[in-house]
């Protein structure tokens, strides 16, 4: 069964469409009209393992909260829908990202419960054009659409770019252990309860 999914999210703020690939190769093509996102998502494609085609238009005339925002609830929603009931998957995953000076620790638990605890500060207030505060809601919006419990917290770092690459970078390799088919659990859901869906 192909883990594959396409949502598109249309508002008067933003027109997002996104295809994903569970069980890619990490191949990506994004345009949000946002350099450096365009960059952290790439990120999440290579090194999660998972294929991401992403179109986004939005208000960039007025800022880029809408657009950051947005597309994490588009990719959220399309890895939520390609995992369909969850069978078969890990279920959690962690890992400590290195990056130069930065270390990042990112733990996830595909729950069907999203929650988010966020411990990243940063020193500039933009890297690249991309406020450096809509990093926190990226984060937020994927992991509520996507229905995931999501750890992040940089444990130290001085380079901006550096603790955003981790964050996602560490999002990346977490999540493709955690949505990884375990084949101990012969398409059983990963619960107690027979259950992932919240």
């Amino acid at each position: 069964m192909k883990r594959q999914a396409t949502i598109t999210r249309k508002t008067k703020e933003t027109e997002i469409t996104a295809t994903v690939d569970l069980d890619g190769t990490g191949a990506y093509d994004i345009q949000t009209g946002i350099g450096f996102l365009d960059h952290m998502l790439e990120q999440l494609a290579r090194h999660g393992l998972i294929d991401i085609v992403l179109r986004a238009k939005g208000d960039l005339h007025i800022d880029f909260h809408h657009t950051a925002e947005d597309t994490g609830i588009v990719l959220g929603q399309a890895i939520a829908k390609a995992l369909g009931d969850k069978a078969g998957i890990v279920r959690y995953g962690d890992v400590q990202l290195p990056m130069d000076e930065t270390l990042t620790r990112v733990a996830v638990d595909v729950s069907g419960r999203p929650f988010l605890i966020w411990k990243a500060e940063f020193s500039r207030p933009k890297v690249g054009e991309m406020d450096t505060e809509l990093f926190r809601e990226w984060f937020q919006a994927f992991a509520q659409n996507a229905g995931i419990t999501l750890h992040v917290e940089n444990l130290y770092g001085e380079n901006n770019h550096h603790i955003a690459e981790t964050c996602y970078k560490g999002l990346a390799r977490a999540l493709r252990i955690a949505i990884s088919l375990d084949p101990r659990q012969a398409g059983r859901i990963p619960s107690t309860k027979g259950s992932l869906a919240g």
